[in-house]
């Protein structure tokens, strides 16, 4: 006779069956979930022609094209807004999976025009939507401003400096209140750098101020930046004064857990670069896993997940040149705490104190991880402010403490563990013994097993019942691919201009970005729903693969490309950078359309 726990079995095993045949979704949550250094970054520039003189050397942009090579090589989101007191060119949130990404961002930003006046608020406010529309949860958001901080404001406008300085203020609230950290790089090449407006900002939204007058300076402001917000370390690398021959630099890759490590360089004339793994065998430069980039003001170096241990950088520069250099580490590490069960203490109580580093959902096991690692409790009393710490073991494999609880207010507990090359943190949680009584530390006792029975085995419930699980299973698919599809997200922006065929008159180009909608959206709505244009209503855009877009032609417009009629009745793929025309039957009028990523 089979007992009833087996039966418990059978059914545990029908469960992860079911989880299997699911697999192919969960798995793809899994993967999204991942991925603790990935950052959603908005890079905004003031491009007024006052730049001429506080960024003469072209500076600004120059920081931005780093902070774009700095970046891990996938998965991260980047935006540019330029403004002067409008904002003059803008790219919504793009994902960067490949280098050609990387290239195309940075070419935008070189492609940049100055404009006359400056109004810091627009600038701002304009990231912030940009955030808005595209930020991902799973992402850290950040916002890195370039600016003078002076504004010029447009006397024909009637805007003045007070209504200026109040948008500015209700766009530094906003982004406190969503958690966006603005980053403030003040330039200051003709000394009239206005200090107050970009330290203010900073500060209250928990980013950083840096100035600076020259290129060389931006390695360490970049790397600064990278690592306050990434909770890695900045590691000193040798600087020293070329001599025209190639000169060797010690370099420390120091656990597995490394997933990317980018070396900035920063010289008056180009470099030459030897890389020499842990073997003594050269490593090629650039090739798969170690990518290269140049500026006129900057090399940088980011080698993908490399071998632990000790490398050798050897840099050739021109005689007496100086040659200065900055390393960060990407870790795709958490640190993440025990439960603490959410009841009343009292004081005396001792709570167990457990943390480990997570990847990917799993614990991380990489003992070479832990090696220097040291960790702390850090314990804040809500009332006070106070705040105290404790040190806690570290067991190889994570560490381990107690906190006793010495009075009756609320505490506010986070871990914070950090070894040379980076830190992290566990979000906090509080604590309530406020009350002088009630719960403790220690968990319920478990109670006694279920006592067993000689029951036959219930063959037919359990068949009918996993027949009816897979039913409902394969019902839960089909529900979710649906809802998927009609959920999926778009990326980047169109661009829309209308030309009068009698005529020949051409509006100015509207840009229309897409991540505001989802599964799909009307070529009708994009044109604020216009009643001459009502018969785009069944001009229908998709997200398709790989950022690409899915035109679909319901209507009888004709669409051309390059020239040709396409039919896209069935649905036809856009590509970045494709440009089509729709001709409308209705009216004497044509659409363009551009796809912009």
């Amino acid at each position: 006779m089979i007992r009833l726990p087996a039966l418990f079995r059978y059914i545990l095993c029908l469960i992860l069956l079911l989880g299997m045949f699911m697999s192919g979704e969960t798995a793809a949550f899994a993967q999204t979930a991942s991925g603790a250094d990935k950052m959603d970054a908005v890079l905004v520039v003031d491009v007024s022609n006052s730049m001429s003189q506080s960024d003469k050397n072209g500076v600004s942009l120059e920081a931005m094209k780093m902070f774009v090579d700095m970046t891990s090589a996938q998965g991260n989101k980047i935006g540019v807004v330029a403004y002067t007191d409008k904002i003059e060119r803008e790219k919504a949130l793009m994902g960067v999976n490949a280098e050609q990404d990387k290239k195309d961002i940075k070419a935008f930003i070189d492609s940049l025009q100055k404009g006359a006046y400056t109004d810091i608020a627009v600038g701002v406010s304009e990231a912030i939507k940009i955030l808005e529309d595209g930020h991902d949860p799973a992402h850290s958001p950040i916002i890195v401003l370039l600016a003078d901080g002076n504004n010029y404001l447009n006397p024909a406008t009637g805007r003045t400096q007070q209504k200026s300085d109040q948008d500015l203020d209700e766009a530094v609230k906003k982004a406190k209140a969503k958690g966006y950290p603005v980053y403030t790089i003040g330039l200051n090449a003709d000394g009239q750098l206005n200090r107050t407006p970009l330290q203010q900002i900073a500060a209250e939204t928990g980013g950083l101020f840096f100035e600076t007058s020259t290129a060389d300076k931006l390695p360490q402001i970049l790397s600064e930046i990278f690592a306050n917000h990434s909770k890695v370390k900045v590691v000193p690398l040798k600087n020293f004064t070329s001599n025209g021959q190639f000169q060797e630099v010690p370099l420390s890759i120091p656990n597995s857990s490394v997933l990317e490590a980018n070396i900035s360089i920063t010289s008056g004339q180009a470099v030459e670069l030897k890389l020499i793994d842990p073997s003594g065998k050269e490593a090629a430069i650039p090739s798969a896993d170690i990518l290269l980039s140049r500026s006129r003001a900057y090399t940088m170096v980011k080698m993908i997940q490399p071998a632990q241990g000790e490398w050798k950088l050897q840099v050739k520069g021109a005689d007496r040149d100086k040659i200065a250099m900055n390393l960060i580490f990407n870790y795709d590490v958490l640190l993440e705490m025990e439960p603490i069960a959410a009841q009343p203490y009292k004081k005396g109580d001792i709570i167990p104190i457990k943390a480990a580093l997570v990847t990917a959902g799993q614990q991380a096991v990489s003992p070479d991880l832990y090696k220097k690692m040291k960790a702390k409790l850090i314990v804040r009393e809500l009332g006070s402010q106070q705040t105290s710490e404790l040190e806690l073991a570290n067991t190889g494999s994570g560490f381990e403490g107690s906190f006793t609880v010495p009075d009756a207010k609320q505490y506010e507990l986070k871990v914070k563990a950090e070894e040379t090359s980076f830190y992290r943190e566990t979000k906090p949680v509080t604590i309530d013994a406020s009350q002088g009584a009630g719960g403790s530390a220690s968990q319920p006792p478990a109670g006694a097993p279920a006592a067993e029975d000689d029951r036959p085995f219930p063959w037919l419930p359990v068949i009918i019942g996993t027949a009816g699980l897979i039913l409902v299973a394969a019902g839960a698919l089909a529900l979710l691919s649906a809802w998927k599809k009609a959920n999926k997200g778009f990326t980047g922006q169109i661009a829309i201009e209308i030309v009068d065929e009698d005529t020949g008159e051409k509006s100015h180009p509207q840009y229309k970005k897409l991540n505001a909608f989802k599964g799909k959206v009307k070529l009708h709505q994009l044109l604020q729903l216009a009643p001459e244009f009502q018969e785009t209503d069944k001009v229908l855009f998709f997200p398709g693969k790989n950022d690409t877009l899915v035109l679909e032609n319901r209507s009888g417009c004709r669409v051309e490309k390059a020239g040709r009629v396409l039919d896209a009745s069935k649905g036809r793929e856009l590509k970045k950078n494709d440009r089509i025309k729709i001709s409308l039957t209705s009216v004497n009028k044509s659409v363009y359309v551009d796809y912009i990523v």
